[in-house]
């Protein structure tokens, strides 16, 4: 099954904890290249997250962002170091009587003291957790999205081979009527430079005419390529850059087809074939 490697996916969670947001993005890329943003708090699950998606994906260049918003109440309580608290309150006191102006601190003066006042640690692993499970919720939507636009890809594929498949045969029957056209003319020129056409001179000529123009191994390796495209295209694993080698296949006989050529017809053929594989070549650049 063909996958695109263009998507999309969305995935957000909100429960009493906290409020959570994956979004990924998905381009072309020649290898699987992961891009996470991730909350400081949650900057722990960062390998949990590259592992999921190296299990789930083979190609592709990610962007993967999660938002983090701690819902109102679940953020942990705040803490008093009483035994520092007293301590300032204390040395306050003596500082006071040293200085003889028995002014107490305020309450803001002694929770300002580094150390008095502290946020309680937050347990944050079920937030974690939740984490995982709702990008695991985004990979699906990811998959199930590059999978629909693989499908696309592989028909417009399909479609070109076809197309290309018809055009290898038109040239395959305009063959012998090149050959025959060349022939003529052949027979025309000698028969200026002799009054007698030596028939052996002829048949000479034409058979080294015919071995630099012969183009059937191009034209059965056009069909047998074609052929490994179909079947590629009907594979469960990443298959872009087998199709990537198979244009380049395909380019290269049909250069050595067109080179061949000695007939307008054969070459705008050839011509035409050029601009199919290449535009094959470029929707499957988006293939997994």
């Amino acid at each position: 099954m063909v996958h695109s490697m263009t998507a999309f996916a969305r995935k957000e969670n909100r429960d009493e904890q906290a409020e959570l947001i994956w979004e990924i993005r998905s381009v072309n890329h020649r290898y699987l290249e992961i891009f996470v943003r991730l909350p400081e708090e949650l900057r722990a699950i960062e390998p949990l997250v590259r592992e999921q998606i190296n299990k789930r994906l083979g190609r592709g260049k990610l962007d993967c962002s999660l938002r983090f918003k701690p819902v109102q109440g679940a953020v942990a309580g705040i803490e008093v170091n009483e035994r520092l608290a007293t301590q300032v309150m204390e040395a306050a006191d003596k500082v006071g009587h040293l200085l003889h102006e028995a002014v107490p601190p305020s309450i803001m003066d002694v929770l300002r003291w580094p150390g008095v006042m502290t946020v309680a640690p937050q347990d944050l692993s079920p937030v974690q957790g939740q984490a995982t499970q709702l990008l695991d919720q985004a990979l699906d939507v990811l998959v199930e999205t590059r999978q629909r636009e693989g499908e696309r890809l592989a028909e417009l594929i399909q479609q070109r081979c076809v197309t290309m498949r018809d055009q290898v045969g038109r040239v395959k029957q305009r063959i012998p009527s090149v050959l025959e056209g060349i022939r003529e003319r052949l027979r025309s020129r000698l028969s200026e430079l002799s009054d007698e056409l030596d028939p052996g001179r002829l048949e000479q000529e034409m058979v080294l005419l015919t071995q630099r123009l012969d183009v059937d191994e191009e034209l059965d390796r056009l069909y047998t390529h074609l052929d490994e495209v179909e079947r590629v295209l009907q594979q469960q694993e990443p298959v872009g850059r087998r199709l990537d080698f198979l244009m380049q296949e395909l380019n290269r006989e049909v250069n050595t087809l067109t080179s061949k050529s000695n007939d307008t017809e054969m070459t705008q053929l050839a011509v035409d074939m050029k601009v199919l594989i290449e535009q094959m070549r470029e929707q499957i650049q988006n293939i997994e």
